[in-house]
């Protein structure tokens, strides 16, 4: 079996790839954006296979997204190139503005041909301030974050419970980790998953 980084070369490089499935490349589940990197990269060492940043523009199927650390990359995004933006959408979701993670292969040319795009992707915690049955306040190291719940999307895991939609066991005051899509350039997220101890 070719490997993910053969895949994904052919892809970009044109040699006869085609249509390459996205679960073949691995995780794409949101949690995989804060995945470790691989073992064999020095810790404290920058994964080269890993971009983060604001796209600024985006050509054809090319994005050209700043770092925060000032450093500009070269995004490629492909047939098997997955994209979330509070679930799995397509390429036409992703504007200019937004944040994202990627992770794929770097190229020669120095460019990252992308297996995972993560669009607004935040994970954060914090307490609860307040709870209505279309938001919630929360305290996230001393500045509130608006969450929205999406209709369809939104979820909550319970402790070891199966992930479900009623959101009405979440209290104030306790304590929550959210994964969900930032809306750029505002405190606020849109709600995937809502992830509370008890």
């Amino acid at each position: 079996m070719r490997s993910r980084r053969d895949l994904l070369k052919s892809a970009v490089l044109g040699g006869g790839a085609g249509v390459v499935a996205a679960t073949a490349l691995g995780s794409l589940g949101p949690e995989a954006a804060f995945a470790t990197t691989a073992p064999a990269i020095e810790p404290g060492t920058p994964d080269p296979n890993f971009a983060e940043g604001r796209i600024r523009s985006i050509k054809e199927n090319t994005l050209l997204v700043l770092g925060s650390n000032m450093v500009f990359h070269t995004i490629r995004v492909v047939d098997g190139t997955s994209l979330w933006k509070l679930g799995p959408v397509g390429f036409d979701q992703a504007k200019p503005g937004d944040g994202l993670y990627a992770r794929g292969v770097r190229m020669p040319d120095g460019m990252l041909a992308a297996e995972a795009v993560w669009l607004n992707i935040v994970n954060i915690k914090g307490h609860i301030k307040n709870i209505t049955s279309q938001t919630i306040h929360l305290d996230h190291n001393g500045h509130e974050v608006l969450c929205h719940v999406v209709a369809g999307k939104s979820v909550a895991i319970h402790s070891e419970s199966p992930a479900t939609s009623d959101l009405s066991m979440l209290k104030v005051s306790q304590h929550v980790q959210i994964l969900g899509a930032w809306r750029p350039d505002t405190n606020e997220v849109d709600i995937a998953t809502v992830f509370s101890p008890h």
